[in-house]
């Protein structure tokens, strides 16, 4: 049955809206129980209905904090050893950060990244006592030391891991030292023969792969040292014939050698370390039939003095000194008596010594090498207990 509608004629606008109300809700009841459910899902899509609550957003884990880098511990610890056991052999920082030991008959490379030491290519003549200089062009000048031809020298390339043969001294020395000056040159000075100790001098020229004669120091000198000074000069000091306490300056500009100030103590067998200041820091040594020292100099290029500085906290000849990237320098080993493991720093600010961690080997005539890192490689050196030499090698943290 259909029920009509009257609309009243005095509101026809009204009456329209009352139609259309009237209207949906005859369809709505028409639609039965089911049918309302499904108009009422069909208005919520089209949005007739209230709106449903959003869902929430998946809440992240939380991240976990990062795990800081592991500080470095300060003193000694124990690295790779060498290939060999060795003393009075040398070490080379090479451009590439790796470090070249050499002496006897071979020669192994130390890689800082690994802590392991590998052959490399054997010397042209086994040699000890000998002197190692990097060049500027990043081979290495080996020359001298005890040896069946003591005049020889040669050329180490990180290139190809050879050594090869370059020209000779003109006076065969061991115990000399050897110092690469500005313009790409080396100084080689005193040291001894079998029967003499020795005054002369000469340069090696890596243009020409030859020596030649330079000026003579004032006093013959083994087992000294030699220092490149800021200005290009070169710090000769103590070592010799009679005069220990000497010192004296080899000028490039002019191939001679000239006296300068004494210092304090008489020694050989002693360290010099050029420091951050321009001042050059002599520390320790000894001379044959006489104790060790634990006195330190410091000499001063501008005015050609040397003047005392702070103790050594122990009386020590034959030890390593380093000078560290923030300055001080580690001495390490040396003999007292006894090898050393006791090693000390020196602050220049301060002027004093104090104690630091003492070596895992005691140890004297070993070769300290600073590294790229900041960290110092104390290589071989002669050791109490069973053999006189050593093969160990440790890692100083500063």
């Amino acid at each position: 049955m259909t029920t009509r509608i009257r609309t009243p004629r005095s509101t026809a606008g009204g009456g329209a809206r009352l139609g259309r109300r009237i209207l949906t809700h005859r369809r709505a009841s028409c639609l039965g129980p089911a049918g309302l459910l499904l108009a009422l899902a069909m208005a919520a899509c089209s949005g007739g209905s209230p709106t449903a609550a959003p869902t929430a957003a998946p809440t992240a884990a939380p991240s976990s904090p990062p795990v800081p880098a592991a500080t470095p511990v300060p003193g000694f610890s124990q690295t790779g050893s060498m290939t060999r056991v060795r003393d009075s052999h040398t070490a080379t920082l090479l451009h590439d950060g790796r470090v070249l030991i050499a002496g006897g008959d071979t020669a192994e490379l130390y890689d800082p990244k690994t802590g392991t030491f590998s052959r490399t290519g054997a010397m042209a003549t086994p040699r000890s006592s000998h002197t190692a200089t990097l060049l500027s062009d990043g081979r290495v000048l080996v020359a001298g030391g005890q040896s069946s031809d003591p005049a020889s020298a040669e050329l180490y390339d990180p290139a190809t891991g050879i050594f090869s043969a370059t020209g000779s001294m003109i006076t065969p020395r061991m115990g000399h030292t050897a110092t690469l000056l500005p313009d790409g040159r080396v100084l080689v000075a005193g040291g001894t023969t079998d029967i003499a100790i020795l005054s002369s001098a000469e340069l090696y020229d890596p243009a020409t792969g030859t020596f030649s004669a330079t000026g003579t120091m004032t006093t013959p000198r083994a087992s000294h040292t030699a220092t490149l000074l800021p200005d290009g000069r070169v710090l000769v000091a103590g070592g010799g014939n009679s005069d220990f306490a000497s010192a004296e300056l080899y000028d490039p500009a002019t191939g001679r050698f000239s006296t300068t100030g004494e210092m304090t103590a008489a020694r050989a067998h002693h360290t010099a370390t050029l420091l951050h200041n321009g001042r050059v820091l002599v520390a320790g040594g000894s001379l044959t039939g006489m104790p060790s020292t634990a006195s330190a100099d410091l000499y001063d290029p501008a005015t050609g003095t040397f003047s005392p500085t702070g103790e050594m906290v122990k009386t020590r000849s034959g030890q390593t000194a380093t000078l560290l990237l923030d300055g001080r320098v580690l001495i390490t080993g040396g003999r007292f008596g006894s090898y050393l493991g006791a090693s000390e720093l020196y602050d220049p600010a301060s002027g004093t010594f104090s104690a630091t961690s003492e070596m895992g080997t005691a140890r004297e005539s070993a070769t300290a090498t600073l590294l790229s890192d900041g960290r110092v490689l104390i290589a071989g050196g002669r050791v109490a207990g069973v053999g006189p030499s050593t093969a160990s090698a440790e890692v100083f943290q500063p």
